[in-house]
């Protein structure tokens, strides 16, 4: 079987989300297709597509596989996705690979395919259509040009990574549901409990971040979404209520994403700033030891169609707290505290509770290390491969 890979979101700077998920079912394609258990007539071909008008191909995975080819076009994307979307339909990516069996879209994106190639679209989120007001201007723009409702009836198949995603796609574009197949989202075996605590790794990035004893962590873009604002407020509501908490402080790592004018002024607004740290992008390795050293992740979004880091830091021993809104409640099962994002007094209760009860803070590592087990990337991609396989 021929499989063209829409490889557009691997050409990111960073990897977060859509890119790191496309990065990672990719990757394990690859692997499965070289494991000693696949027979040779077993073995997909696989054929990546790029384009960008800007020399990129530094950021690109060099992965060294015979049965896998790329094609990369240099048309500024502004000018691609108009002939793609808007005039001529032209030109059809899947021609531009040579011809596939099946192509898959690990995200939405402007395209153009040839009527007899069989098409695969993953769905993330809906969360611009249902939380417009997370979003700029320029961002809900792009939504409205790519036109997501008409997208999704293009494609044979709809992959959603939770059953919530699932029902967005039902209720707010009309998708059918025997249309759609939910598959849940692996997780790097990267990320694991450090039992050394005081390696030399843990000390490097300990001080390299100038990271306290105790800390409440979180970790993902910095955008409204997200729900910052009230992660602040209740982390000062937390120092202002307790005294034994004197030492505590509060680190938020991620790269800027929109809207965060608010956002930051919150924070320099605080009376506890000083014992607000944020960090911006760190690399996967480190993560893990962000994830190790802190007290507790907390992650109090408003809306996910999956949410990557709250597992993270389960693999990692550290008690979470979420939201128990849209796909969380999916993920972190009942492994988590998992509290209402409007309420900021019951987000500073569950943080007061799990840094005074040792007991609670233990249920919580342990029920974490165990629910991590049912996500894995191999299993994912398995998957993908009968779907893709059941639309040859």
């Amino acid at each position: 079987m021929i499989i063209g890979i829409d490889g557009r979101v691997l050409m990111d700077e960073h990897y977060s989300g859509v890119s790191e998920y496309a990065f990672r079912l990719t990757d394990t394609f690859l692997k499965l297709n070289n494991s000693k258990h696949i027979s040779p007539n077993q073995k997909n071909n696989y054929k990546l597509f790029y384009n960008s008008g800007n020399d990129l191909t530094k950021r690109l995975p060099n992965w060294q596989y015979k049965e896998l080819s790329t094609r990369y076009t240099h048309i500024p994307n502004k000018i691609f996705n108009y002939l793609l979307e808007q005039t001529i339909h032209y030109p059809k990516i899947d021609k531009l690979l040579g011809g596939v069996d099946v192509f898959w879209a690990p995200h939405i994106n402007f395209l153009s395919l040839s009527k007899q190639c069989r098409k695969i679209v993953t769905i993330h989120d809906l969360s611009f259509l249902r939380h417009p007001e997370f979003f700029s201007s320029r961002k809900n723009f792009w939504h409205r040009a790519i036109n997501v409702k008409k997208l999704v009836r293009k494609f044979d198949r709809v992959i959603a990574v939770s059953e919530n995603t699932k029902h967005d796609l039902i209720e707010l574009c009309g998708v059918a549901a025997d249309k759609i197949s939910v598959v849940y989202s692996g997780i790097s075996e990267r990320f694991q409990e450090i039992k050394i605590k005081e390696s030399l790794e843990t000390k490097y990035v300990k001080e390299k971040y100038r990271l306290p004893e105790r800390f409440i962590l979180y970790l993902g873009n910095i955008e409204p979404r997200k729900n910052i604002i009230g992660l602040i407020q209740s982390f000062s509501r937390l120092r202002d209520e307790n005294n034994d908490f004197n030492d505590v402080k509060l680190v938020i790592v991620g790269q800027k994403g929109w809207r965060t004018k608010e956002i930051f002024k919150e924070w320099k607004e605080s009376f506890y700033r000083r014992e607000i740290k944020f960090l911006d992008y760190v690399n996967d390795e480190e993560k893990v030891y962000l994830y190790n050293l802190a007290s507790i992740f907390v992650y109090p979004s408003f809306y996910e169609g999956f949410g990557f880091p709250p597992l993270e830091a389960m693999a990692c021993g550290t008690p979470v707290i979420t939201s128990f809104f849209s796909s969380l409640p999916e993920v972190v099962g009942d492994a988590a505290i998992m509290i209402d994002p409007y309420n900021l007094p019951s987000l500073t209760e569950a943080m007061k509770d799990i840094l005074t009860d040792k007991v609670l803070a233990n249920q919580l590592r342990q029920k974490g290390l165990e629910r991590v087990k049912k996500f894995s990337w191999e299993k994912a991609a398995k998957e993908y491969l009968k779907i893709f396989g059941s639309l040859k």
